[in-house]
């Protein structure tokens, strides 16, 4: 599965602020009082929070019991992959 770069999501944002800021400025309304720098600053943040509970979500196994248990799991899954003879 190809992951979406940041940078792309970053110029969406940007593109979707100046959209809305510009219709606010048409409608005669203060304008939105963010720089492209902040955006990038905000969606790193949120890309890096993302990646961290994704990353612990994901089976980490630290204790010498867990770590075999994860060999027997990988064991039970490659006998799934493998078609039995009849």
């Amino acid at each position: 599965m190809n992951q979406v770069k940041t940078d792309t999501i970053v110029r969406t944002i940007v593109l979707i602020i100046a959209l809305a800021n510009q219709i606010l400025a048409i409608l005669g309304k203060e304008a939105i009082p963010v720089t492209d720098d902040q955006i990038y600053q905000i969606v790193s943040l949120i890309v890096t929070i993302g990646a961290s509970v994704w990353a612990w979500w994901k089976n980490n196994s630290f204790t010498e019991a867990a770590i075999e248990g994860d060999k027997v799991k990988d064991r039970l899954k490659q006998r799934r992959k493998v078609p039995h003879e009849l």
